[in-house]
């Protein structure tokens, strides 16, 4: 297996979306704007995946983080239209601060009184010295000695895994929609129905002072700490320098470091023997998976983890690969019925680290087992189903693949490394009919003086009906000149200073807006 990393220098240019990228935008869309109650007198909408990896995940939080990771990397294609995409943003921000964000917060409060009952497939979560008076993972324990009871859940002690991963959410929503917003205040549910007054700011500062004064890192459930949900926690962190230019993740490294040296351990021939799944401080117990399965410790970690070191995650990946036979050729593909998230995960690294054999080999598997399909009335969305007999595809598990059907080799890491710049000058597309007209592709190329634009369909049943959308912040409209499909088009018009209207149907079409200057303005 190639360990070379591919960088902003041996990368390929990000192509238009492809159809399965267009599909999954119109499911998140849905689930993002159809109006559901996040509130404690209401429930989401039963296609928030609130049912995969319990009792770890089974919050529908996780399914709207998850959604989040591919927005920043479908906008490689279309920088110059965001709209859509700062939407879904925002409407999961929304539901992230509500009571069902932090539901298991508020809810799971003091010692399990049920630890004593968990069926058999839990115990392998629990140290066995500890079972039956252990809290499993996923029950937050809100209210536990010696913290107490912490009615706001981004303020706690502990709960990392929801601030943490909040900051990511706020980051990918600053770096979508290209809007510094980070000082204005928003309210978080917490316990009771309780409000709390919070920033994007404020909550970077308070996880970058957390990071300081723990280096073991801060706990999620009181009282694990989970190197999954600490290393997400410092990748929101590296978003939010990337994009701010300050340097609240200058902790972050040292935590890293900590990683190596306590959270995991080789055997004298050099293979994974240990890898925490988490670490208690009160019990002072490190919990791993034991022989090969401490392999599965590792993928939950690396997508987090590879933007901010990029050696360390190749070779725990290699590791992890090795540990579990998944890089002898030889292998039978029916041996990789595992966990689906890190079989997923596995693949995404193969596709992000430019590891083209692994990846084939992985995606041929993918492709007959995980059930991949379009679905809907015109069947215009699309998702993999992973064996899974559910109405929609489960959020928290298609996340991983889509970030691989949406984007290059690298993607991922260039958003916390080398994030594309949201210009206040460059000419962007407004006002688009989605989702009746999709957009494949719209990005500058400035140097030529020239928005190129490619568009779809969005909507089946309603190609061939008109539509018209605006291009505005143009240095002289008047003098613009489009092209559609090859041939120059009248159907346009100067509507402002800096802006023109086009007019066209809705339909695939190749659209050139050719405008003045070289780009200097």
């Amino acid at each position: 297996m190639s360990s070379r990393a591919v960088t902003p220098e041996t990368a390929t240019p990000a192509p238009a979306l492809n159809d399965r990228a267009l599909g999954w935008l119109r499911y998140i869309w849905d689930k993002a704007t159809t109006p559901d109650d996040w509130s404690d007198q209401g429930e989401p909408l039963p296609w928030w995946d609130r049912y995969t990896a319990p009792p770890l995940c089974s919050f529908p939080r996780f399914d709207v983080h998850n959604m989040a990771y591919v927005l920043p990397v479908m906008l490689e294609s279309t920088p110059a239209w965001r709209e859509v995409y700062t939407r879904i943003a925002d409407e999961l921000v929304r539901r992230y601060t509500s009571f069902w964000g932090a539901v298991d917060w508020c809810t799971l409060i003091g010692p399990d009184p049920g630890a004593d009952r968990y069926p058999p497939a839990w115990q392998a979560f629990i140290p066995e010295p500890l079972r039956g008076r252990y809290p499993v993972p996923g029950w937050t324990g809100n209210g536990i000695e010696p913290w107490g009871l912490q009615p706001d859940p981004c303020g706690a002690d502990g709960n990392v895994f929801y601030r943490g991963w909040l900051n990511v959410v706020l980051g990918i929503r600053h770096y979508v929609s290209g809007e510094a917003t980070e000082h204005r205040p928003f309210e978080i549910t917490g316990y009771q129905s309780r409000t709390f007054t919070w920033t994007h700011a404020r909550i970077a500062e308070f996880i970058s002072a957390q990071f300081r004064s723990r280096p073991q890192g801060p706990h999620c459930e009181n009282t694990k700490i989970w190197p999954f949900c600490v290393s997400a926690t410092g990748l929101g962190l590296k978003l939010y320098d990337a994009l701010l230019g300050t340097d609240l993740s200058e902790p972050v490294p040292r935590w890293f470091d900590y990683v190596r040296r306590h959270y995991m351990s080789l055997t004298r021939s050099g293979e994974l023997r240990t890898f925490a799944l988490y670490y208690d401080p009160i019990e002072q117990r490190l919990h791993s998976l034991p022989g090969p399965s401490v392999a599965h410790g590792v993928f939950p970690c690396l997508l987090y983890m590879y933007p901010q070191d990029r050696e360390f995650s190749l070779w725990i990946y290699e590791l992890a690969m090795r540990r579990l036979g998944w890089l002898d050729p030889g292998l039978p593909l029916s041996r990789l019925r595992a966990d689906p998230n890190h079989l997923s995960t596995a693949l995404w690294m193969a596709h992000e680290t430019g590891d083209t054999a692994t990846e084939d080999r992985i995606r041929d598997y993918v492709e007959r087992e995980y059930q991949p399909r379009f679905f809907g009335e015109e069947n215009d969305r699309f998702g993999f189903w992973f064996g899974y007999d559910s109405t929609w595809p489960r959020g928290q598990i298609n996340a991983i693949l889509m970030l691989v059907e949406s984007g290059t080799p690298g993607a991922w890491w260039r958003i916390f490394n080398e994030p594309l710049p949201a210009s206040a000058s460059e000419p962007r597309l407004k006002g688009v009919d989605y989702p009746a007209l999709g957009i494949r592709r719209a990005r500058n190329d400035m140097v030529h003086g020239a928005l190129d634009i490619e568009t779809t369909a969005a909507t089946p049943s309603r190609r061939g009906t008109p539509t018209r959308f605006t291009v505005d912040r143009l240095p002289a409209p008047a003098e613009v000149s489009v092209i559609v499909d090859g041939r120059d088009s009248a159907a346009w018009h100067v509507t402002g200073g800096d802006s023109i209207q086009l007019d066209l149907d809705i339909d695939d079409h190749t659209i050139r807006v050719a405008f003045p200057g070289d780009g200097s303005q």
